[in-house]
Parts: C-alpha cells; sequence; structure tokens
C-alpha cells in the first residue's frame, strides 16, 4: 500500500502520462530505479580508489611539493587525563581544570598545556589535508571533463528549452547513466568516509549538501529529470576543480600560486553558483516546463532542492567574501581557507 502510494504517477510524472508509458520499447530506454541499485557498491570501489590514489599519487605528488606535516609535541601519557578527555571534554572549564589539578597535584597551567599539546594531536597533519584535496581535484577534473564530453553535443547544452523537448519521454544515452551513476557513488562514498576525512567549520553544511545532491539526483533520475540533471552537475564540479587545486597549492605553502587560484575560483564560483545556477537552470526547471505540462508534485519538489542547494551556495559565497574582505582590509598571509570547502 505504501510503495503504491509512493510511487503513485501524479507524484512524480505530469499529466496525463504515467509508468506504463516509460517501459523500455522499441529502441527506447528508460531510467528505472534499479539502475540506481548500482551506486553503492560503485561506491565503495571509489573508497578503495581512493586509497590507492593517495598511497600511489598524492604521497609522493605531496612530497614532490614540498607538503611536510610539522612536528608537534606529544602530550605525556596520563591515564586521568585520557579518560577525562574521551569521556568528558576536550576543552575543559576553568572549573574542572582546578578539580584535575587537586587529583593529580599539577598546576592550572601543566593541565593547560596537556590539554593544548593532546588537542594538537588530533589534529590532522597537513599531508591528510593534502591528500584529501588532491583525490577531490582529481575526480572533479575528471568529472568536469566527462561532463563536457557527454554534453558537448547535446541540444540542451546550448538552448536549455530543448531539455524539456518530448519531457518526461526521453531515452536515457548511456553518458548520462555513467555520468550519473559516478557522481552520485562519488557523494555516497564521501558520506561514508565524513567520519574519517577533516571536519571543517562547514562541517554540518557539508553534511547537507551531500544528502541534498544525492536526494535531488536520485529523483531526477527516477522522474527523468535527467538533462537537466547533468546540467546542474556539470555547473556544480566546475568551480570545486580550482577550489581543491587551491587548497593543494596552500598545504604546499605555495602563496602566490594559492592566491592566484582562490581568486579564479571565487570568480567561477559567483559566475557558475549564483548566476548561472539561478538565472538560468533554475529559471529552467521552473518557467519553461509549464509551457509543456500543469505544474505536479515533482515539479515543486525538484525546485525545492534546487533552491536548498542555492542556499547553501549563498553560505559558501558569503564565507568566500570573507576571506576576500580579510584579505584587501586585513593582513592575512594568503587567501586560501583551509577549514572551509566548496
Amino acid at each position: 500500500m505504501l510503495s503504491e502510494w509512493f510511487w503513485w504517477d501524479r507524484l512524480w510524472l505530469p499529466r496525463p502520462v504515467t509508468w506504463a508509458d516509460l517501459q523500455d520499447s522499441e529502441g527506447r530506454v528508460y531510467a528505472c530505479v534499479s539502475h540506481l541499485y548500482i551506486i553503492l557498491p560503485v561506491a565503495v570501489l571509489l573508497l578503495g580508489l581512493r586509497t590507492f590514489y593517495e598511497r600511489l599519487i598524492a604521497v609522493p605528488l605531496a612530497e614532490a611539493l614540498g607538503v611536510k606535516d610539522k612536528i608537534r609535541k606529544r602530550a605525556s601519557h596520563n591515564p586521568i587525563l585520557e579518560i577525562y578527555y574521551n569521556t568528558h571534554s576536550k576543552h575543559p572549564t576553568q572549573a574542572d581544570i582546578k578539580g584535575v589539578c587537586k587529583r593529580l597535584g599539577w598546576s592550572e597551567r601543566q593541565v593547560e598545556r596537556w590539554f593544548r599539546r593532546r588537542r594538537n594531536q588530533d589534529r590532522p597533519g597537513l599531508l591528510k589535508k593534502f591528500k584529501e584535496a588532491s583525490w577531490r581535484f582529481a575526480f572533479y577534473l575528471c568529472s568536469s571533463f566527462g561532463g563536457v564530453l557527454a554534453l558537448h553535443d547535446k541540444p540542451w547544452f546550448y538552448d536549455l528549452r530543448e531539455v524539456w523537448a518530448g519531457f518526461p519521454k526521453q531515452s536515457l544515452l548511456d553518458s548520462q547513466y555513467w555520468y550519473y551513476i559516478i557522481e552520485m557513488s562519488f557523494y555516497g562514498s564521501l558520506l561514508f568516509s565524513v567520519a574519517a576525512d577533516v571536519k571543517r567549520k562547514d562541517f554540518k553544511e557539508q553534511l547537507v549538501h551531500h544528502w541534498a545532491t544525492l536526494t535531488l539526483l536520485s529523483f531526477s533520475w527516477c522522474a527523468n529529470y535527467i538533462r537537466i540533471g547533468t546540467l546542474v552537475m556539470l555547473v556544480h564540479d566546475t568551480s570545486d576543480v580550482l577550489l581543491e587545486s587551491a587548497k593543494m597549492f596552500n598545504y604546499a605553502g605555495w602563496e602566490t600560486t594559492c592566491n592566484s587560484i582562490f581568486v579564479v575560483f571565487a570568480l567561477v564560483f559567483m559566475v557558475t553558483r549564483l548566476i548561472i545556477f539561478p538565472f538560468w537552470l533554475i529559471h529552467c526547471t521552473w518557467v519553461y516546463p509549464l509551457d509543456q505540462f500543469e505544474p505536479f508534485f515533482g515539479y515543486y519538489f525538484f525546485n525545492v532542492m534546487l533552491v536548498v542547494l542555492l542556499l547553501l551556495h549563498v553560505f559558501w559565497a558569503s564565507l568566500i567574501l570573507r576571506m576576500v574582505k580579510k584579505f584587501i582590509f586585513g593582513k592575512p598571509h594568503h587567501f586560501c581557507c583551509t577549514d572551509t570547502d566548496r
């Protein structure tokens, strides 16, 4: 009963189209939910590929660029403080510090120094950050190149009204299939590795972004919003290539190169995420479909998810502009802020 309601035609498809109209026939192949089952094994495969990439490519590349972890003083072994650190708080209050001092016979300064060194031990080193940025750079570069290859000869790449030509009876292309599967598998792998990856200031926003992206892509696949979905993916990946490369040079200490790439990234981000995405792509999904069919639940749901992504873009744009402001009016050493993403 629940399954029948969930897959009700009117939730996913415009009138008078039904699921029966989207059955493979006469050489036409349509996207279906069973195609997405492969995402899990591909995501696991990407995690394995990432491990080999980091060891065989990222580490030698880091050495070539001069990336080295700083030598940090380790906190002395103390079972009492270690238990407190892991079970209570990594940032004890002044009252807690005084209580610990009484138990150990240490001064407040000694306890504070121990917690500071212990926190530094848990901080990810430059090499770990570099390997993550390098992997994402490699993926976004390949996905952007693959996206251009998949779309450059398609009419809807140049005329957005073609996105809805014949919708939803649009046959699935092999290039669209693999573009979607690999992209969704990558974001799935990011969710799997989130516990082990470096936690940045926008950690929660990143989780929202990954879930929103996967939800959006999954829905667009099942509802055959695939043409616009490929355009959204390409627009997002373009600026990410520049961001991850800027991070890599930042960790390597190449300040001038990092600053130059970050300036280009900021411009590309603003153009793709705050101009092309809302005024071209969201406009394409809000306005053009109404020329062919009446609004339905899927129409509203898809556009709401796009707006969620847009709000995240605005959030990240504010962080970028804040960095630019500090660079212009303050005296930071460089543009790149390694604690932010996107």
